[in-house]
């Protein structure tokens, strides 16, 4: 008995080294508790007496010097000193040339035609941390300035603030483009006046064949005197549809025909493409490459961070920054990120939206930020993997599971656990000559946070109990099968039907279970449950029966099921209704 004693201590000590190492010297009560019942399940009817001697053992510890308690760790359990090695955060490289600039200034730059989706974290991740970090400026700036083939939706503009509040990447300043259309006609003219733009009447098809000969259109050399009187008539109205376009004058000899004399604005029919914020007030509008490349040097931008896909467009915005005698802004051009599995078409989505076939913007089977938060993925998960993955140039793969792995690091020690048993079957177990009383924790290796307490009563008539269990478990439920019911008892399967399970009562010790390697199962007391169902990341239904503790639970609440996943709780109303995120 005294050996044993003299064991139990050791392994408590061990633990409580190991925990102090994790908390600056400070080893922490119940972590201990639970890692040493963790290790030896036998002394859980010993918990009181086993919480005693941790304390005890705490307290001697938490005396020694960080120094000596890794040298007692490194003489006796170096192994487990490796393993409880906490992998250092990965951290983002320093932003080029940071130190030429008094404040760093970042942007992300939303077209509000869909919600926001995995696909947009890189850039709102690494733009908000890289703000953060060198405590300078985040900016939101909505590209709304086309209203006919990316139309802006008024639902978004508030949908991306709310996305980006929950990923706690709020902006420290907010611009919408729609609003500073008379800024872009200031720039257009002054370009104009300087022979640095022109309007283009040319047919398409002609200023084509023009640029891809390296000549120029008949337009470009007329005087600025005459572009300044076409543009006038352009912001007038007195241009149709497509039969003028304001060009920034390039090199004609670049080896890339996309950068020859890029458009800049171009008419759009007001009257038939209204804008939702403004209507038909403006008939002339910016394109993508004048609005973002004027926006990011009147709005201070620093470092703009993006994929590379836009280098063409940092190579055409670098010839209207010379011309208005403007320094262009570091840039940051990351490679693709590509999570297999997920939907992140924008124009698909609204579709989906639109006809029905999904739910909403919170469908389980989109990747939007909204059913991201909807099945209880964490913001701090994503923002870790997307840190992790950095700004790197080269193109990345990832998975669903990598974000899950994230998302469970984090949810694991904080999260309670429940018991739901999906497509539950009836158990009988016979034999039963008392109660049992099974206390089942909220968390494995925090009992300060209390229990689940279950009394399971025998039948007076013939001592039997009755409890769900789930199908899925058939397998290990074979006939002459000895199973543990997971903080109760053994038991044999004596019978097996579809929809039911007779048994017999073996023993209580779970160390009987563990000699003979018997499977542990989860159950529910037939009388103490709740209906449940669980909607599955691919829209479908899982139901089971929850027990009757997770009626306290609230909205939004994150649990484990165990041997089922995690989820977050949507409602409570006689049925309780979740949302799985993961194993």
């Amino acid at each position: 008995m005294a050996e044993l004693e003299k064991t139990i201590k050791e392994l408590i000590r061990k633990f409580a080294l190991l925990n102090a190492i994790r908390h600056e010297g400070k080893a922490q009560t119940g972590p201990v508790v639970g890692k040493v019942l963790a290790e030896k399940p036998e002394l859980r009817t010993k918990v009181k007496e086993i919480t005693v001697l941790v304390k005890k053992v705490v307290e001697e510890v938490n005396n020694l010097s960080v120094s000596e308690q890794k040298r007692i760790v490194e003489e006796n359990w170096p192994e487990a000193l490796a393993r409880e090695k906490v992998e250092e955060e990965k951290r983002l490289p320093p932003l080029p040339n940071a130190g030429n600039y008094p404040q760093i200034v970042t942007r992300f730059s939303p077209n509000p035609d869909c919600v926001l989706h995995l696909g947009s974290a890189r850039a709102i991740v690494l733009c908000h941390e890289y703000a953060h970090i060198y405590n300078g400026k985040f900016i939101l700036r909505f590209e709304d300035t086309d209203p006919k083939l990316k139309k802006p939706v008024l639902e978004f503009y508030d949908r991306i603030r709310e996305d980006l509040a929950w990923l706690e990447c709020k902006p420290d300043e907010e611009y919408i483009q729609s609003d500073r259309i008379p800024i872009y006609y200031e720039y257009a003219e002054k370009l104009l006046k300087k022979g640095n733009a022109y309007v283009c009447t040319c047919q398409p098809q002609n200023f084509r064949e023009k640029i891809l000969a390296k000549k120029p259109c008949q337009c470009r050399n007329l005087p600025p005197e005459e572009h300044l009187e076409r543009w006038h008539r352009m912001i007038m109205g007195g241009y149709k549809e497509g039969e003028a376009v304001v060009r920034i004058k390039t090199d004609l000899a670049h080896p890339n025909p996309a950068v020859r004399d890029w458009p800049a604005l171009r008419v759009i029919d007001a009257e038939k493409f209204p804008h939702p914020r403004v209507g038909s007030k403006y008939h002339v509008w910016p394109l993508y490459n004048f609005a973002c490349g004027l926006d990011d040097h009147l709005m201070g931008v620093t470092h703009i961070i993006r994929g590379k896909e836009h280098l063409t467009n940092m190579v055409r915005q670098e010839y209207m920054y010379q011309h208005l005698g403007w320094r262009y802004p570091e840039a940051i051009h990351y490679g693709r990120l590509k999570i297999k599995g997920a939907y992140l078409s924008k124009s698909k989505i609204v579709q989906g939206v639109r006809e029905g076939f999904y739910m909403g913007w919170d469908d389980p089977r989109l990747a939007t930020f909204a059913a991201l938060r909807k099945r209880g993925i964490t913001p701090a998960a994503i923002k870790k993997l997307i840190v992790d993955v950095g700004p790197k140039t080269s193109d990345v793969v990832l998975s669903w599971e990598n974000l899950y792995a994230y998302n469970r690091k984090i949810l694991d020690p904080k999260v309670n656990r429940y018991f739901f048993v999906q497509n539950p079957i009836q158990l009988s177990v016979r034999g039963i000559l008392k109660a049992f009383t099974a206390r089942l924790r909220l968390h494995p290796e925090h009992p300060e946070r209390g229990f689940r307490e279950y009394v399971i009563k025998p039948t007076e008539k013939d001592g039997t109990v009755l409890l769900w269990v789930s199908k899925m478990d058939l397998k290990a439920l074979a006939v002459g099968k000895i199973v543990r019911l997971m903080e109760l008892f053994n038991i044999r399967v004596d019978k097996v039907e579809a929809y039911s399970i007779e048994a017999s009562f073996l023993s209580e010790p779970y160390e009987d279970a563990r000699k003979v390697e018997a499977p542990l199962i989860h159950w529910v007391p037939i009388g103490a449950d709740v209906p449940c169902q669980v909607i599955m990341p691919n829209a479908t239904i899982a139901e089971g029966i929850a027990e009757k503790a997770s009626r306290d639970l609230k909205p939004n609440d994150i649990v484990q099921f165990e041997r089922f996943g995690f989820v977050r709780i949507d409602g409570i109303n006689g049925k309780l209704v979740a949302y799985y995120a993961h194993k």
